[in-house]
């Protein structure tokens, strides 16, 4: 492989090969991207020990308009992925669950990834795999630092 591709290109490359084989894996759901990003950012709300998430909970994470939330959650409703009801606490906000559906596909999912990761990472040892986790988790939190200026460069 060529040597001089853009560090952005690699990135978006290796990104469409994972989401073509995610997608793919998905398909028997019927589910759209922004369907299937809403149950990702729903998964990633609970795992990390939110138990009441509501609407707006989710259009910050999503960083979509509320209008456009509730057309998906009525969507997943419907499909079966997910629960809303009224929040006991505030009859205004809308208190979202997973169904058992849900935890099929994320159960689908979580071994898609793995297979998907195992079959780039063919010919890496394991210390090369713990090498580049090691490396992607420092580029990750980096990222989250990252503000760019009119131009492109960093501030």
């Amino acid at each position: 492989m060529e040597r001089n591709i853009p560090y952005g290109v690699r990135f978006a490359q290796l990104h469409r090969a994972f989401r073509r084989q995610m997608d793919e894996a998905v398909k028997e759901f019927d589910l759209t991207g922004a369907q299937f990003g809403v149950l990702a950012q729903l998964g990633r709300l609970r795992r990390k020990g939110e138990k009441n998430i509501n609407q707006t909970m989710l259009e910050n994470t999503a960083h979509v308009t509320h209008a456009t939330m509730t057309e998906l959650l009525k969507k997943l409703e419907k499909k079966g992925f997910i629960t809303v009801s009224a929040d006991e606490h505030d009859r205004r906000s809308k208190r979202i669950e997973p169904s058992e559906k849900c935890t099929l596909l994320r159960e689908k999912v979580g071994q898609c990834d793995e297979a998907i990761f195992a079959e780039l990472c063919q010919g890496l040892s394991d210390e090369d795999i713990a090498q580049l986790l090691r490396i992607t988790d420092i580029m990750l939190k980096n990222a989250k630092n990252i503000t760019f200026e009119k131009g492109g460069e960093s501030a």
